[in-house]
């Protein structure tokens, strides 16, 4: 397997009892002892302060993740951190650095192919995110919560009766017509912003829906999520992009 220039995760949301901490960790093991990368950027949402908010809770498993990337900067891998909304008190370090960890609000990102990249975590682009509609973003955090909460209880049944793994989650989202709009109007608001700062494609969160597509001639590319789908995305040295989908250990959507 090609080694990578650059990994991209994002919406990690540690303090949160549906962050996959473990298997994070795992995967980012797997970054540096077997497919290697150059630079390593978490694209929003690395800490859920609304989750820490309503009820403290950081377990081990969620600080060997802030332990651990700290670890590989300081081993040489570039590691960049962009605040979400759910970590956006760390917007104000924008420019600073945590160790060797470098703290931006958004960057510009080159390509093997020399394409220009715009890349933030999203949630300026999310209309639910204005202040008008922050209120129901907060509701719909706790409500993601308690259906995370009801998928790991539905899927441990489902282990212990042999089923396989099953998202509710994600059953939601494609059953909800508004989530489908909503995820479609944030694309084409992203797409319209890239394009008219001149572009070539957008590397985002925020909405937990990994992607990786050409919309005419512009590329967008979300990384997913690490509550549930688990995904990451990846640019080999030959320029191609994957959606890494670490749940179930495989590398999909080369473009």
């Amino acid at each position: 397997m090609s080694k990578y220039k650059s990994i991209f995760i994002s919406d990690i949301h540690l303090g949160s009892r549906g962050s996959k901490a473990k298997l994070l960790y795992e995967f980012l093991d797997h970054i540096e002892d077997d497919i290697g990368t150059d630079n390593l950027f978490i694209v929003g949402d690395l800490i859920d302060i609304w989750a820490l908010k309503r009820k403290w809770k950081f377990p081990k498993s969620h600080s060997n993740i802030i332990r651990k990337l700290l670890g590989m900067a300081k081993r040489g891998i570039h590691v960049t951190y962009l605040p979400g909304n759910h970590d956006e008190t760390f917007k104000e370090f924008s420019g600073n650095k945590f160790g060797k960890i470098k703290i931006k609000n958004f960057c510009t990102y080159k390509s093997v192919n020399k394409k220009r990249y715009y890349v933030c975590h999203g949630d300026e682009f999310d209309i639910f995110m204005t202040p008008k509609f922050s209120w129901i973003s907060h509701l719909g955090g706790g409500i993601y919560e308690r259906i995370l909460w009801m998928n790991q209880v539905l899927n441990w049944w489902r282990k212990k009766t042999g089923g396989k793994y099953w998202s509710l989650s994600k059953y939601v989202k494609r059953k909800a017509k508004i989530a489908s709009n909503v995820i479609s109007k944030y694309e084409n608001a992203l797409i319209n912003s890239g394009e008219k700062k001149g572009y070539d494609g957008v590397i985002c969160g925020h909405i937990h829906h990994a992607e990786n597509k050409m919309i005419n001639d512009f590329h967008y590319l979300n990384s997913g999520d690490w509550v549930d789908s688990c995904t990451a995305l990846g640019e080999d040295l030959d320029g191609n992009w994957h959606i890494i989908d670490w749940g179930h250990k495989i590398f999909k959507n080369k473009l």
